[in-house]
């Protein structure tokens, strides 16, 4: 009975050997969430969707521009410094994508609808880059669609002017139009464009 229960044991510890082994295996092959520079928003539960008219006229919605990545920005045309910088460096990051920069949509919605028309937006954002989009909406639709982007703008009154306050935060959506990075203001072209390789690559 001794002899017969070690071997049964030792059978049982070899078999449990074996399991754990090939779990760790299995785990060691299980691909790893990738990592950004940016703040990640994947599985986000806002962002979903917009609706605002693009210089033309044309109303456009976010599922449009699904099977490209979307760069979104919210600012406007008299912003002194965010606004500028930011779609300077968009321009950059489409550079350095190479022939993956036709994958990536840059588009801007205007926090100041009141003083800017589309004929304002268009001029703009063809000065950085023909292919950028300006969208705009009323009053309404620029609230709707900065609550559902978490976006705060607010005006500041500058004597007998006045200028915007707004979150400088870039969005980037994925070919789903999923809401995937933040990007900070403060991050490089270098940065961004790395951490939209690694979305394009987890795609693949």
């Amino acid at each position: 009975m001794s002899g017969k229960w070690h071997r049964r044991s030792g059978r049982r510890s070899w078999l449990m050997a074996g399991g754990a082994m090939v779990a760790l295996a299995l785990a060691g092959c299980e691909r790893s969430p990738p990592s950004y520079l940016a703040i990640d928003l994947t599985g986000a539960d806002f962002g979903r969707t917009f609706a605002l008219q693009d210089p033309g006229g044309r109303t456009r919605t976010l599922d449009e521009f699904k099977g490209r990545y979307v760069m979104l920005f919210f600012g406007f045309t008299q912003c002194p410094d965010v606004c500028p910088t930011a779609l300077a460096r968009a321009v950059e990051v489409r550079r350095l994508l190479g022939p993956d920069a036709d994958k990536l949509q840059v588009l801007l919605v205007t926090v100041d609808p009141e003083r800017e028309t589309t004929e304002v937006l268009r001029s703009y954002t063809a000065a950085f880059d023909p292919g950028f989009i300006a969208l705009r909406g009323d009053a309404q639709a620029t609230e709707a669609v900065a609550r559902e982007f978490k976006i705060h703008y607010a005006r500041v009154p500058t004597g007998n002017a006045y200028t915007m306050d707004h979150t400088a935060l870039t969005y980037i959506l994925d070919v789903e139009g999923r809401l995937r990075l933040a990007v900070r203001h403060e991050q490089t072209p270098q940065e961004v464009a790395q951490d939209l390789r690694t979305l394009m690559k987890a795609a693949r």
